[in-house]
C-alpha cells in the first residue's frame, strides 16, 4: 500500500479513466479509424501510467524537506521508503515508459515519436529538481504534462490513422480533444495555484518560489480569481456555441462544471486557511473528474 500511496493510485486512476474514455466514449462512437489495436491501447495508457507515476515518484524525493512541514503524516520518502529505493523505482517506471514508447513508436511507422516519451521523462526530473522551484514555470510545465494525457492519445491512435477521406471526422475529433486538453490544462493551472496557496509554509522554509510567496496571498487569490473568471467565460461560449441543443448536456456542464467553479470563483476571493484551499483543491479535481465524463456526451451530439 505504501508503494501505491508513493504512485499517487488516485491519479494514476484518473489517467486510466481519461484515455479510456477517449477511446470507448469518443472514438468508438463515431467510427473513428484508430492506428493501435486493444493491446497496443493498453501499452499507451500503461506507459503513460507508468511515467505519471515515474513523475509523483521524484516529486516525493524531492519535496521531502517540503512536505515534512506541509503534510508530515504523509511523508513516505526517507520513512517507510528509502530514498535509494525511490530513485530505483524512478529509474524502472521510466525506462518501461520510454521502451514501450519506442515499440509503439516502430509500431505505428513513426520512429521518431518515441523522443516524446524520453522528453517527458526528462522534464519529470527537471521539473522535480528545479522548475518547480520557479515561480509559476513550475506550474505551467505540470498543467501541460496533464494535457499530455491526452494530446498522446491524438499523437499515437488517432493522427497516423488519417487519410484524404476521413480527415474531416478525424480532425474533429482532434480539435475535441484539443478542447479537452486546454480545460485540463486550466483546471489543474487553477488547482496547482490553489496548492501554492495550502503549501506556502513549507515552501518559503524550503526556498521554493511560488506566487504566493513573490505577491502574497491576497494578491495570488486574486490572480486565481482571474484566471477562474477567464475559464467559466470560455466554458460558457463553449456551451452556447456547440451543446446549447442538448438539455443533458447543458444541465450537466452547468450543475457539475460550471457551478463548482463559480463555488470556487466566490469562495477564493477570501480564502485564507488551509483548509479553504485544500477544500478548493478538492472541487476543482472533481472538476477535471467531470469534465472527463462529459466526453460521453458527445456521441448524443454530433
Amino acid at each position: 500500500m505504501k508503494y501505491l500511496k508513493l504512485f499517487r493510485y488516485q491519479n494514476l486512476i484518473f489517467v486510466i479513466l481519461t484515455q479510456v474514455f477517449l477511446r470507448y466514449f469518443l472514438f468508438e462512437p463515431f467510427g473513428i479509424t484508430i492506428t493501435l489495436s486493444d493491446f497496443g491501447y493498453a501499452l499507451l495508457v500503461f506507459a503513460t501510467v507508468c511515467l505519471t507515476a515515474a513523475g509523483n515518484v521524484i516529486n516525493d524525493i524531492y519535496d521531502v524537506e517540503t512536505d515534512q512541514i506541509n503534510k508530515p503524516e504523509h511523508v513516505l520518502v526517507g520513512k517507510s521508503i528509502s530514498e535509494q529505493s525511490a530513485y530505483t523505482l524512478f529509474i524502472i517506471l521510466n525506462v518501461i515508459a520510454v521502451g514501450i514508447g519506442f515499440y509503439l513508436s516502430n509500431i505505428i511507422g513513426k520512429p521518431g515519436f518515441s523522443a516524446l516519451f524520453i522528453s517527458i521523462s526528462a522534464i519529470l526530473y527537471i521539473y522535480a529538481s528545479y522548475l518547480k522551484r520557479t515561480v509559476l514555470v513550475g506550474n505551467l510545465v505540470i498543467s501541460l504534462l496533464v494535457a499530455f494525457v491526452i494530446i498522446v492519445v491524438a499523437i499515437y491512435d488517432l493522427m497516423p490513422a488519417i487519410t484524404p477521406q476521413n480527415k474531416a471526422v478525424q480532425t474533429l475529433i482532434f480539435g475535441l480533444m484539443l478542447d479537452y486538453a486546454v480545460f485540463a490544462f486550466a483546471v489543474n493551472l487553477i488547482r496547482e495555484m490553489v496548492k501554492d496557496q495550502q503549501d506556502v509554509k513549507g515552501d518559503h522554509n524550503s526556498g521554493i518560489q511560488t506566487l504566493p510567496i513573490i505577491l502574497g496571498k491576497t494578491r495570488t487569490n486574486k490572480v486565481i480569481f482571474s484566471v477562474t473568471a477567464l475559464l467559466i467565460i470560455g466554458l460558457i461560449y463553449y456551451l452556447y456555441t456547440y451543446m446549447f441543443q442538448n438539455q443533458v448536456a447543458v444541465l450537466y456542464v452547468l450543475f457539475l462544471i460550471l457551478g463548482p467553479l463559480l463555488y470556487v470563483l466566490i469562495k477564493i476571493w477570501n480564502a485564507d486557511t488551509k483548509h479553504d484551499y485544500r477544500k478548493l483543491s478538492g472541487i476543482l479535481k472533481l472538476v477535471m473528474l467531470f469534465g472527463v465524463i462529459s466526453m460521453a456526451f458527445y456521441q448524443f451530439m454530433l
